[in-house]
């Protein structure tokens, strides 16, 4: 059976991604992913070394979340071309948490032949805890004659779509403090944060490359 591809008909703001759900992460993961990203930070392996500088234990890469991020995208998203991945690191993921990758289409829009979704991205551990988000651009056929139009060498189908997006009503803004997105997944999930506050980084894959490396290096 072929696999299943994804056009830009079928698809309507607010869809949801199917949740993505990572077996607990243990050091034999942690040591399996520093072999295969070449990165072997003691603190994501050496169980003193972590405690030396003040840890709790090793903890995992967010670079590994971003490829369990990136596995749902890609799993989504087949048929179509990845044309932007971003994320930031919101909370620490430690041996032993369950991470949930979740996503929903936000934006949706067309012209002149080409057409493109954004997916709103997130990981949350097993209490619910908001751990990483980010956001990615899809680009897709608009149906199956346009990709057996395009791929005959034809002229695509071409239909003005004009830019549907997904009201929220605490809409974020730049420089936003990352609190205020633990608190949304928080009552998202309809549950509590600790509200302290995360330390959160960015990262970007700007190529398809990176991101499907990333997510085949993040299954198991």
């Amino acid at each position: 059976m072929p696999a299943r591809k994804l056009y830009f008909e079928g698809i309507r703001v607010g869809d949801e991604l199917p949740a993505l759900a990572k077996a607990p992460i243990d050091r034999v993961q942690l040591s399996r992913y520093a072999g295969a990203s070449g990165d072997f930070n003691p603190v994501h392996v050496d169980e003193v070394y972590a405690k030396s500088v003040g840890m709790p234990s090793v903890y995992a890469p967010g670079m590994l979340v971003m490829g369990m991020l990136g596995q749902l995208i890609s799993d989504w998203a087949r048929g179509g071309q990845l044309r932007r991945y971003h994320v930031r690191f919101i909370k620490m993921v430690w041996p032993g948490d369950t991470v949930v990758c979740k996503g929903r289409v936000s934006d949706r829009h067309g012209e002149g032949g080409r057409y493109f979704v954004d997916v709103e991205l997130w990981a949350e551990n097993q209490r619910g805890e908001l751990v990483m988000k980010g956001n990615s651009t899809i680009q897709l056929f608009y149906s199956l004659e346009d990709e057996n139009r395009q791929r005959a060498g034809q002229s695509p189908i071409v239909v003005d779509v004009p830019r549907e997006s997904l009201l929220q009503a605490s809409a974020q803004t730049p420089g936003e403090d990352e609190e205020d997105d633990e608190r949304r997944a928080g009552a998202m999930s309809g549950k509590k944060t600790t509200g302290s506050k995360p330390a959160a980084k960015t990262a970007t894959a700007p190529a398809v490359s990176q991101a499907s490396a990333a997510a085949k290096k993040a299954k198991k």
